[in-house]
């Protein structure tokens, strides 16, 4: 007993000394929302169903199968090039809300691992209010990621998604579209 005890005290400060920040990523999460003068149902009429997101700028194609039932599948075509492939995790028109998952993208498109997001349409007085909410890991999964891959990037790049979705899905209903 007395031999463990003093081989406990030679490596309490080997165990002490070890790097306090070797851990990998945490999983961020942001919210964007915007307001938008028009009834909740003609704005969910827009964005509430799965295999169309004409409604984001960024987006040229969304190509899929199951419509918006939960399973349901899409691959987003970006301008830049890049696919998205999607999942719908659920779907609930009474709530005007989905949730879907990211299964497969580049890191170099979209520098994320393990998205999760849901967008929602509730009505405030008359105007909708679309909440965007997303959980995700940053694009590199170990310690020290490079600058393009870290968790700053991942957070500027799906607020950027976001913001931008956002305020066309604004422009577009407000316009009469």
């Amino acid at each position: 007993m007395l031999r463990y005890l003093a081989l406990s005290l030679v490596l309490l400060p080997l165990v002490l000394s070890a790097p306090a920040g070797a851990h990998g990523p945490t999983r961020q999460k942001i919210s964007e929302t915007v307001e938008i003068d028009a009834p909740a149902d003609k704005v969910w009429a827009v964005i509430g169903n799965f295999q169309d997101m004409s409604w984001h700028p960024a987006i040229t194609k969304t190509e899929g199968e199951g419509g918006s039932t939960a399973g349901a599948k899409r691959t987003l075509t970006l301008a830049g090039g890049g696919l998205i492939h999607e999942e719908l995790l659920a779907h609930d028109p009474g709530k005007r809300s989905f949730k879907y998952a990211i299964t497969e993208v580049d890191v170099k498109v979209l520098p994320v691992n393990n998205y999760t997001s849901t967008l929602s349409v509730t009505e405030e007085n008359g105007k909708s209010v679309v909440d965007w909410r997303g959980a995700f890991y940053r694009g590199y999964m170990n310690n020290d990621p490079p600058a393009d891959l870290n968790d700053e990037a991942a957070i500027k790049a799906v607020t950027e998604v976001y913001r931008t979705g956002l305020d066309n899905l604004k422009k577009v209903i407000e316009a009469g579209g």
